[in-house]
């Protein structure tokens, strides 16, 4: 699980380019593969006032990495069949603006709210009651209308806290902590800092000097961006994103967050906003996670599902190159040592779908059904794998038939064709 020596030279590299070139008081930084921490590194001399080192077990604030705690406590009140993602949010809150938007919208930042609440910076505030936050909030100051474009919203995620808080009948702070913390062995992950822990900064821009920032509790907005942790916490969380936890959240409601669901049509080709998490292509693959920042403290943590890689990160500094660092840390450990496939072996033989495997035609298109990882899966003019739902029944899990039903139709015991979603698919071209 070590890395080389030149792999391990030129992630820390990185990580001095960046703290040097953005003026980061301190950085610490982390590379997760296969399932565990196998780099650390950290740069800087000042994570404290009075000049304190960074580390993996130093706390800093971890911004809005926060919401995807949040949306990860949302999807479990979805599954456990407290809420649907299309119920109103006024549902679950009645009387507050914006009640009209749905859970999924406040979720993919697509519902058009402001991106703040009203009244004075809440990220340099003592924060307010949930009360206090929803009496304030009005819907003339909306950003634009529903489903129009992606507008991320600070805003929404203090009422999704809110929502989980009042259908579990608990805090939003002890939720996180018994829901996902504990689960996951994240025991410096805390609310409020614990030692040793860094101290937020703003650098001057002529001067050069250090100023301190604030630390305030955001109150209803701490499921926007409440949290402190550290590089070692983080990368058990990165690795949930690769492997998940069930006693977390099901492996399908982990890929359904990573789907994306709203975009800025301005970097649409290249990234978008799941449910909950942050998406960056980089052709043919996607990194999932998120990037953080409060005052004094900017953060970034993503993972590539496929090749079973993350980077985190973590720095005390308002402004600066440091949510993009784990994704130049995974490409340097992609170009150092290059991802290897995982190694082909038999498939089992399948629990139901054996007869279907083979050359089928799409009128007189052809399309082929075989195995892959033990799950069928369809190529050419339709391609998707698909899960068996029932006898003869199964539903596409990819591509433009993601959701829809593939039929197996018979006449006497004997495969006639299959239909997918209306479209006829026979063992002959046009079945003749």
């Amino acid at each position: 699980m070590t890395l080389r020596s030149d792999t391990a030279a030129a992630l820390y590299a990185e990580v001095a380019a960046a703290q040097s070139e953005w003026k980061l008081p301190s950085i610490t930084a982390g590379v997760v593969r296969d399932g565990a921490l196998v780099w650390t590194g950290a740069r800087g001399q000042f994570a404290t006032a009075d000049g304190g080192s960074p580390g993996p077990e130093r706390q800093y604030r971890i911004g809005s990495i926060t919401k995807t705690l949040t949306a990860v406590l949302v999807m479990q009140a979805r599954d456990d069949g407290l809420l649907a993602l299309n119920d109103a949010v006024g549902k679950h809150l009645p009387g507050i603006a914006f009640g009209e938007l749905t859970i999924r919208h406040l979720l993919s930042h697509s519902g058009g709210m402001n991106a703040e609440p009203e009244g004075p910076w809440w990220e340099r505030n003592p924060g307010v009651s949930f009360e206090a936050l929803a009496a304030a909030m009005n819907e003339s100051q909306a950003a634009g209308v529903p489903d129009r474009r992606y507008h991320y919203s600070n805003l929404g995620y203090g009422l999704l806290g809110e929502i989980v808080s009042r259908l579990r009948g608990a805090p939003w702070t002890e939720l996180v902590r018994d829901r996902i913390l504990s689960p996951l062995e994240m025991r410096r992950t805390t609310y409020f800092p614990q030692d040793p822990a860094a101290q937020g900064f703003s650098v001057h821009p002529f001067s050069g000097r250090l100023a301190e920032e604030p630390a305030y509790d955001s109150g209803a907005m701490a499921p926007a961006g409440q949290l402190w942790s550290t590089i070692e916490d983080l990368a058990k969380y990165a690795c949930f994103w690769i492997d998940p936890v069930p006693e977390v959240l099901s492996r399908d409601s982990v890929e359904e967050m990573a789907t994306p669901a709203s975009a800025d049509p301005r970097e649409a080709l290249n990234a978008a906003y799941g449910l909950g998490l942050r998406l960056q292509a980089d052709d043919p693959y996607l990194f999932v996670g998120h990037t953080g920042s409060m005052p004094g403290f900017v953060a970034g943590l993503f993972v590539d599902r496929v090749r079973r890689i993350g980077g985190v990160a973590l720095a005390n500094a308002t402004y600066g190159k440091c949510a993009s660092v784990p994704l130049d840390l995974m490409r340097v450990l992609i170009k150092h040592e290059p991802w290897l496939p995982q190694e082909w072996v038999p498939e089992p033989e399948l629990a139901q779908g054996e007869e279907l495997l083979g050359h089928w035609y799409w009128g007189n298109t052809p399309v082929t059904i075989s195995v892959c990882g033990g799950i069928l899966q369809m190529s050419g003019a339709f391609t998707s794998r698909f899960s068996p739902l029932g006898v003869d029944l199964y539903q596409g899990r990819d591509g433009y038939v993601a959701g829809e039903r593939l039929r197996v139709m018979r006449d006497g015991g004997q495969i006639t064709h299959l239909d997918l979603a209306t479209f006829v698919l026979t063992r002959t071209p046009y079945g003749r």
